[in-house]
């Protein structure tokens, strides 16, 4: 009898959802749906890398924070309200397809992906829903924000992609897998959140700024799954069911560690917002900017206090560093079990009767140890922005997203490592920008992007997913906001003297903001203005303050 790799399907996943199925698992039918769903199509469904190219540009508003909470301070903005944006991200090492070729009806990931199977395979998915947020300035010199999202992540780590590979092999049903250790784990959570930032240093050339995030979590459900020692082998024939027939066979050996919020994996089960299950994160980031040419941004007020002209950049060198998603959410309900899964003749049958997999694990196995709640951790990575201001409207602009999670640690999101470097053009209403992205387990790919006025869609894969055979990632992001611009500044300043002209008292003549932007007068014109002319109706030279000097009288002896 052939074996069924559905069953193969329920003993392997650590969930039901399609989202979780492991790539050592082999069913023709829905390995295209799968794979699509987790490669190629990830959009409709789910950040590692949010909105590639996106967050650099100065007009990206309420939705910089997400990279580096300093970004609102000192914005383009007085105010910016984003309605809804979404992120979307998947990428592995094992399967690279052509987009478009994907979604022909007669293609076969079997025969027509390019595959890349390692003892080490890996497979990420981020996704993060922007939802209503805004920002606005406090003061001159800060600006706060509140935001809500929702986000989710799956992360496959170190599963046996040569397994994989060989269970290719249509010449015997009988199979053995060698996974040794992988790890798997997902989460679901929204969060609100509240950003405070403000500008730290402004001496001239030099200008530093600083922000804070502050994150209530409310976890939407998690589950994983951790295997130490894992072999699993099928004999298509193994039990002897009388009469001549046979039916599969399974004998392994190993440890599963298996966590849940809840026993989501049942086939009645109605989802709920899982109770108990809440926690608090935070953001943190500092933005430099170097500005030679900052007094060519300056208006000085008659009070002779200085300020920058909001609607403009004024940099020459931007560097921002951050760190993001630092916390965690505690899942009190959950539960963690351990099972020894050494046993040998479970026949398919009685792998097929159970309903689940927590009733295969507890029913067809030995549990050794059992934990009531359990912490899952946010994706906590440090960002590295650096942006050279080109031309008026053309920048440079590199990023680095670094996880600071281990691959291997349990209960963990973590983003996928990514390094970008992105020209772009911009401007108040229009920004185009092409990223070029090397990404972990995706490799290298080229993408596109656009920010027209309140709308902005793109994708840091669009250009190579669709012109390369070998795509192992894809994204996507759109959005929608009401920006509210800063005015132009208007600085007209006719005599050049740094006393605008509204202010000035004599626009057409230079002056000090002493004096109202009106030079000073030499009533005697002895070349001393009245301001330091001691003597100002009397002419005088300058060296004696003004004043005529005294004449000595000589006398004869």
């Amino acid at each position: 009898m052939k074996h069924d790799f559905i069953t193969v399907e329920r003993f392997l996943t650590s969930f039901k959802n399609e989202s979780f199925i492991f790539t050592t698992t082999k069913f023709s039918a829905m390995k295209k749906n799968v794979l699509l769903l987790l490669v190629l199509l990830s959009s409709i469904y789910v950040k590692a890398q949010s909105y590639i190219g996106a967050l650099s540009d100065n007009y990206s508003g309420v939705n910089s924070l997400i990279s580096n909470p300093a970004n609102i301070a000192d914005s383009r903005f007085k105010a910016d309200i984003n309605l809804i944006s979404f992120s979307a991200f998947a990428g592995n090492d094992y399967y690279g397809v052509n987009i478009l070729d994907a979604f022909k009806d007669d293609y076969d990931f079997d025969l027509d992906a390019k595959k890349s199977p390692t003892m080490n395979n890996n497979l990420g998915i981020n996704i993060d829903v922007l939802g209503p947020s805004f920002m606005f300035n406090l003061t001159e010199n800060s600006s706060i924000a509140v935001f809500s999202r929702a986000r989710s992540f799956v992360n496959i780590n170190e599963i046996n992609g040569e397994t994989a590979d060989a269970l290719d092999d249509d010449t015997s049903d009988d199979y053995n897998i060698n996974e040794d250790d992988f790890y798997s784990f997902g989460q679901t959570w929204a969060e609100v959140g509240l950003t405070y930032a403000r500008v730290i240093v402004h001496n001239e050339q030099h200008f530093l700024k600083g922000g804070v995030s502050i994150k209530y979590l409310q976890g939407g459900g998690s589950a994983y799954l951790l295997g130490k020692n894992v072999t699993i082998d099928y004999d298509a024939d193994g039990t002897d069911l009388g009469g001549g027939e046979t039916t599969g066979s399974f004998n392994s050996s190993g440890t599963l560690t298996y966590g849940r919020h809840d026993n989501f994996d049942e086939s009645d089960y109605d989802y709920e917002v899982p109770k108990n299950a809440t926690g608090f994160g935070g953001d943190i980031g500092l933005v430099y900017e170097f500005r030679p040419k900052y007094a060519d941004y300056s208006v000085t007020h008659a009070d002779g206090t200085l300020q920058t002209q909001k609607d403009k950049n004024k940099y020459k060198l931007k560097i921002g560093v951050s760190v993001t998603d630092i916390g965690y959410i505690n899942y009190d309900d959950g539960i963690e079990e351990t099972f020894n899964i050494t046993n040998s003749n479970i026949s398919e049958e009685d792998i097929e009767n159970e309903d689940d997999l927590n009733n295969i694990l507890n029913n067809l196995y030995r549990l050794t140890s059992r934990f009531r709640g359990f912490k899952a951790s946010l994706p906590t990575a440090v960002h590295l922005n650096i942006d050279w201001n080109l031309t008026n409207k053309i920048y440079l602009n590199v990023n680095t997203d670094y996880s600071l999670v281990s691959k291997t640690a349990l209960n963990s999101s973590k983003i996928l490592n990514t390094v970008s470097f992105t020209p772009r053009f911009e401007s108040k209403w229009l920004s185009f920008y092409v990223p070029f992205s090397i990404v972990e387990y995706g490799g290298f790919q080229i993408g596109a992007g656009l920010r027209a006025g309140p709308l902005y869609i793109g994708s840091g894969s669009l250009v190579s997913a669709l012109s390369n055979d070998d795509s192992k990632s894809a994204d996507v992001f759109a959005g929608l906001k009401l920006p509210i611009y800063h005015s132009k500044s208007k600085n007209n300043d006719r005599d050049g003297d740094g006393v605008e002209d509204k202010l000035d008292n004599c626009p057409n003549e230079a002056g000090p903001i002493t004096n109202d932007g009106c030079p000073f007068m030499d009533r005697d014109v002895d070349g001393v203005t009245d301001n330091l002319d001691k003597c100002p109706d009397v002419s005088g030279p300058a060296d004696n303050d003004g004043c005529p000097r005294k004449k000595v009288e000589k006398k004869n002896i």
